[in-house]
């Protein structure tokens, strides 16, 4: 087995930020980490960008350590171990995030999946391909159904072999912290990138709102760089595509980390790579795996559902993109695209 590539930042910045005037306005700080597995950075804009990105860098550090299920001293490695427990403010806010989730996605987001994300050796990187018999037996325990949550208490009960990750929703749940932490700080703006999430906040120094490029997932094969640019301003713009993590087998075989539940395999839809937009950081996360699972059709109507809750970019595998109908006038892409309404 071998890994072909790994693709942590799945968003760039595309102009940044043009800040050539000495004003308080454009005073900027910056920080660099590894954090939850991937690569991370944090800029921020204004008077007190120090003192934000000081701050921003130790929340992201703490949520690290609390939610890595690499972690054997984490409070997620705990819950897994102990078959359940009280859960902190942090986890709390995640579980019912995710139950929502499941629910409103008919199963397609699911935290129980650890056991098969194991099983695959995603979280290791020690990678192989699961027989039939072994991978069924697994994903009998996969399902947020067989847990048992109280809201009142927080207490979480897993069933026997159950395990949880909240990777599918961590860094989205970050990204909202990091929005609070900067509320309390006299910023203009700010980018963090965590992996494959960007989340905007404010305004570029100059006033102007944000530039941010979608990568194109046929980028290796086909040359091209974005798959389009997206105009916003505080918003999370969060990325999911088979393209990201992935392994590939003494036959030639490649499987993805997009595990669908139902199934146990690596998801088998007709999107090669998904953009949530939304205010709220934890539902774009969530949205970005579970739309790239149902698949085009299910994902718009997931959308229209919602009253429009969040926004997304659709690259399908046959080089179309589909964006919803508030996109419109602040996307733009080379690519064929069609609006879904």
């Amino acid at each position: 087995m071998r890994t072909i590539r790994w693709m942590s930042l799945l968003l760039v910045l595309t102009l940044l930020t043009g800040c050539a005037g000495q004003g308080k306005r454009e005073q900027k700080a910056e920080r660099e980490l590894f954090a939850m597995d991937t690569y991370m950075t944090v800029t921020c804009y204004g008077p007190q960008a120090e003192d934000a990105c000081d701050v921003a860098e130790t929340e992201i550090r703490r949520l690290d350590a609390l939610l890595s299920v690499g972690n054997p001293d984490s409070e997620v490695s705990a819950i897994n171990a102990a078959g359940g427990g009280e859960l902190t403010a942090d986890t709390k806010a995640l579980m019912e995030t995710a139950l929502s989730m499941w629910q409103a996605t008919s199963g397609a987001f699911d935290v129980t999946i650890y056991p098969l994300m194991t099983l695959w050796g995603f979280p290791t990187g020690d990678y192989s391909v699961p027989d039939g018999e072994t991978l069924a037996a697994v994903r009998a325990h996969v399902g947020c159904d067989q847990l048992v949550y109280d809201p009142q208490t927080g207490t979480l009960t897993l069933a026997p072999d159950q395990g949880v990750d909240f990777g599918g929703i961590a860094k989205g749940y970050t990204s909202d912290r990091l929005g609070e932490v900067f509320a309390a700080y006299d910023l203009t703006g700010a980018i963090v990138s965590l992996g494959g999430n960007v989340c905007l906040y404010g305004e570029k120094p100059d006033g102007k709102p944000w530039r941010c490029g979608i990568q194109d997932p046929f980028a290796a094969d086909g040359g091209r760089t974005l798959l389009g640019v997206l105009t916003a301003e505080d918003v999370s713009v969060i990325t999911s595509g088979a393209y990201e993590r992935f392994f590939t087998d003494e036959q030639g075989n490649v499987y993805h980390h997009i595990l669908d539940p139902a199934t146990g395999y690596p998801a088998d839809s007709d999107l090669a790579s998904v953009t949530i937009v939304s205010k709220s950081g934890i539902e774009a996360d969530c949205l970005s795996t579970a739309c790239y699972v149902m698949g085009r059709e299910r994902a718009a109507d997931l959308w229209r559902q919602s009253g429009a809750s969040f926004d997304m970019i659709l690259m399908t595998r046959d080089g179309t993109v589909y964006v919803t109908e508030p996109l419109r006038g602040s996307f733009t892409t080379d690519y064929p695209l069609r609006i879904i309404q």
